[in-house]
């Protein structure tokens, strides 16, 4: 009896054993399949990851540019102001006058964007309209250019956007998605399977367009703030005082209509006069030659009596 007693607990303990070492084993691998899905969810959350460092990056950056804007670091050089004026003018003759601005743009190294002209008609005087685009170095004189070769400044305004603190924003954003850019590269010349190809280059196409997108933003700010926009609005004048007509404020035009009246009336009646007589010569000479048979019998007979 004891020593079955004796070889059941021998038995038990060495189920005990087993059973633990079991578990030992199912723990360890529990543990280690753990590690490995760990890894791998590291593996595949990596891009979310640079997304992440990526944008702490860009507002670090923006943050840092920004507080550099506000403490007065940028100089006046260095920002970028775009500017616009309108003006509103009178000229004695747009055409001249248009042509004029025309030249001005072109030596102060601008272009002319849009140029419209309207003729005189019966109810209104010519008019006109120019957009022009001007280095910000020449902004003011082409300005005084356009107002001292008016009649009239009817209206001038002028006016300026600063958007120093925008570019650098961009700037920075730039600089961060190159970054990413550069290790989305490394990344791919690294990956063997093709899922992780197609998935690098996926976030590859979507930064490089973010890319060309903060480009296409900073050189339109560029551009801007670099050539500056003036608008002219010309209306031709006319001058008249009360009480007195357009006619009679020409008289140098009057007067030289005047004239051509006068020569055109004596060449007219020259022309008339040499018409008569030479068409009607043979009626001439006969009318003469009766004049002259009457007149040389009256006279005769005048020595008779």
């Amino acid at each position: 009896m004891k020593k079955r007693l004796w070889t059941g607990l021998f038995m038990m303990c060495i189920l005990g054993l087993f059973t633990a070492c079991s578990n030992q084993d199912s723990s360890t691998e529990s543990q280690n399949a753990a590690m490995t899905e760990s890894e791998v969810r590291e593996d595949s959350s990596t891009f979310s990851d640079e997304s992440v460092d990526e944008n702490s990056v860009e507002m670090e950056g923006a943050e840092g540019e920004r507080e550099s804007v506000e403490a007065g670091e940028v100089t006046q050089s260095d920002r970028k102001i775009i500017y616009h004026a309108n003006l509103n003018i009178e000229v004695k003759n747009v055409d001249q006058a248009i042509s004029d601005i025309h030249a001005r743009a072109s030596n102060a190294g601008g272009y002319i964007v849009e140029s419209i002209t309207q003729g005189e008609t019966e109810n209104e005087t010519a008019s006109g309209q120019i957009t022009a685009r001007i280095p910000q170095e020449h902004f003011q004189d082409f300005i005084q250019f356009v107002e001292e070769g008016s009649s009239k400044v009817m209206e001038s305004s002028v006016s300026g956007q600063d958007v120093t603190e925008e570019y650098i924003d961009l700037e920075s954003r730039l600089k961060s998605k190159r970054a990413v850019e550069e290790r989305l590269l490394s990344f791919m010349e690294q990956a063997e399977e093709t899922e992780d190809l197609l998935a690098i280059s996926n976030d590859l196409a979507n930064v490089q367009e973010d890319i060309e997108e903060i480009i296409g933003r900073m050189n339109y700010l560029e551009d801007k703030s670099d050539l500056a926009t003036v608008t002219i609005y010309l209306q031709e004048n006319n001058v008249t005082l009360s009480g007195m007509s357009e006619d009679d404020l020409n008289t140098w035009e009057k007067t030289k209509q005047q004239f051509l009246k006068s020569l055109n009336f004596l060449v007219k009646a020259f022309s008339g006069m040499f018409v008569f007589f030479i068409g009607n010569l043979p009626i001439l000479i006969l009318l003469s030659l009766i004049a002259f048979v009457i007149y040389y019998f009256i006279r005769k007979r005048k020595k008779e009596d």
